[in-house]
């Protein structure tokens, strides 16, 4: 039981703030090294699918960027605390929309360079995939939130245990304060759903 509440709360652990903003930083510095090297290239390889590809990239270097971006913030939402987290499957999913976007832009360019029809093809299909990935992207993004609200409280010691603390004669009292932090509401909300699941299974087996 132990190992089992430890693999949990391994899943449910998510990556610190900084690191994510970090990795993402670092992949679109990445992105933009590309775009200037493919650009320093083009002054030296004179194949022709080569410079299209990369007039492909400067035209819609901004609306990658704006991908990135709103990718990346969505990433950051969703490393934040409950509920400071819900806007991130959100923005995850427009994200995925423009994604969906681009790489119908990058068939149009494949049909101008290789003389194909394959926009054609997917453009049809695109009115259907769009809102259906705008869907699955946004369902699992707050799956993923009430799977953490619903599992820590349950990888968790047992409530019964209490801890007692014994204030030494030198020790000064911490003063009691009313204020409450995210992480306390966050908290609060999920042994409220914990209890509620609870109740509910407990009523279905006595029926």
């Amino acid at each position: 039981m132990a190992f089992l509440r430890q693999k949990i709360m391994v899943q449910c652990k998510k990556q610190p703030f900084g690191w994510i903003f970090i990795s993402r930083m670092i992949g679109i510095i990445c992105f933009l090294i590309v775009i200037v090297l493919a650009n320093i290239l083009s002054h030296y390889v004179s194949n022709p699918v080569f410079q299209s590809g990369v007039s492909f990239l400067n035209g819609n270097f901004w609306f990658l960027m704006l991908i990135a971006i709103i990718i990346f913030i969505g990433d950051l939402f969703g490393s934040l605390q409950f509920p400071l987290n819900l806007p991130g499957p959100i923005i995850k999913a427009i994200g995925s929309v423009l994604g969906i976007a681009f790489i119908l832009k990058a068939f149009q360019w494949v049909d101008d360079v290789a003389a194909t029809n394959i926009s054609q093809g997917f453009l049809p299909l695109s009115f259907l995939i769009t809102p259906l990935v705008f869907i699955i992207v946004l369902a699992c993004g707050y799956y993923e939130i009430m799977r953490q609200l619903w599992w820590i409280p349950r990888a968790e010691p047992d409530v019964g245990v209490h801890v007692v603390h014994q204030i030494s004669p030198n020790e000064p009292e911490a003063q009691v304060t009313d204020t409450k932090s995210w992480e306390d509401i966050g908290m609060e909300f999920r042994l409220m759903l914990y209890d509620l699941f609870h109740r509910f299974r407990q009523e279905i087996k006595r029926k």
